[in-house]
């Protein structure tokens, strides 16, 4: 792998080190699978492949880049009109169908975003 988008942390960032070809690339910009835990996780247990393999690693925040988001919203408004970005998301409708659509994200039932519509 050559370049790597961290959003989870933990075994993901773990794994992805193991695979990682030399001079790779990782941008990280969140640690979800560590989110809700009580004490602190170690880490991954092979970060010295950042050494071995001359792994980049660079976290960042959507606010790094506040001062473009008026461009971003122009530039992505228009590929997502002519078809040049797409996205695939999973609407169920009904309040009433709301625990189940939240039970579906463990299992994998969604894809893309979980949305539930109200009627």
């Amino acid at each position: 792998m050559d370049v790597y988008f961290d959003n989870v942390g933990g075994d993901h960032l773990r794994a992805a080190l193991e695979v990682a070809k030399p001079r790779a690339r990782f941008a990280i910009c969140g640690m979800i699978s560590g989110y809700n835990d009580e004490k602190p996780v170690p880490g991954p247990d092979n970060l010295a492949a950042m050494v071995i393999k001359s792994i980049s690693m660079r976290g960042f925040l959507v606010l790094d880049h506040f001062d473009i988001l008026p461009e971003f919203i122009a530039d992505m408004a228009g590929w997502l009109a002519d078809g040049r970005v797409t996205y695939r998301d999973t609407v169920v409708s009904g309040l009433e169908n709301a625990p189940q659509a939240f039970i579906g994200l463990f299992s994998g039932e969604n894809l893309g975003k979980m949305l539930v519509k109200l009627n």
